[in-house]
């Protein structure tokens, strides 16, 4: 029987930080009167962050799309549906894990990304803004053109929450490395994929200018590093 050994793990770090108002949609069970309509997601202690799953799927799908190995399929109701790739055998299923119903020929998801909390900077930012009865968020209130009309469409006012511009995060993901693995390749191929979503956006709304991100201070196992290292 085929056996796995893991070797070591790889500690990759950054600080993202928004370069536009970022967006990633929590729960409104505890909207205040007169708060937007669609809040940002916050943790126990109410300071916003941003889900592994969230950076986890977005850094998959543009590496999908930038390989070319999004799967198009058709649904019941006969819709194409974009799925990910599961072919059990390339790079990005060796990375980041393949779907249940995928072969399991590569073994466990190589990529264990944390949730992203915002930075010490940033917090000390957030007690300021308090103490001057302010919070770290922003709300933008969209709407919807009437093509003929020129004026607002009936019902389409909507707010959005949001962290301002300038909001900064703590980024790590550790990578399980097994006997086999090519620990360079995959290093360099999170980094392609980091810096493609630099090009792209994080979160919603992001052909709507949300969403704009940079990543700064990279460090792969405690060295500095640059997304634009071959």
């Amino acid at each position: 029987m085929d056996t796995l050994k893991l070797q070591k793990h790889v500690l990759i770090s950054a600080n993202l930080v928004a370069r536009s108002g970022l967006r990633i949609g929590g729960t409104e069970a505890a909207m205040s009167i007169g708060g937007a309509e669609n809040p940002i997601i916050r943790d126990f202690w109410q300071h916003p962050y941003i889900p592994g799953s969230s950076l986890k799927g977005k850094l998959r799908s543009l590496l999908e799309y930038d390989m070319g190995k999004v799967n198009i399929v058709t649904n019941r109701r006969g819709e194409k549906e974009g799925k990910p790739c599961g072919c059990g055998k390339c790079i990005i299923c060796r990375v980041f894990g393949t779907h249940s119903d995928a072969k399991q020929e590569l073994g466990p998801s190589r990529m264990i990304m944390r949730d992203a909390p915002l930075s010490e900077e940033t917090i000390k930012s957030i007690q300021e803004l308090e103490n001057q009865g302010r919070t770290l968020s922003e709300t933008k209130t969209e709407t919807m053109i009437d093509r003929l009309s020129g004026k607002a469409a009936t019902g389409s006012l909507r707010t959005q929450e949001r962290l301002p511009a300038g909001a900064k995060f703590d980024l790590e993901l550790s990578l399980r490395i097994f006997e086999g693995d090519d620990e360079k390749a995959m290093v360099e191929f999170i980094k392609k994929g980091l810096s493609l979503l630099q090009k792209d956006y994080l979160g919603g709304s992001g052909t709507r200018g949300y969403g704009w991100v940079k990543i700064e201070n990279l460090m792969v196992d405690g060295k500095p590093a640059n997304l634009e290292d071959p």
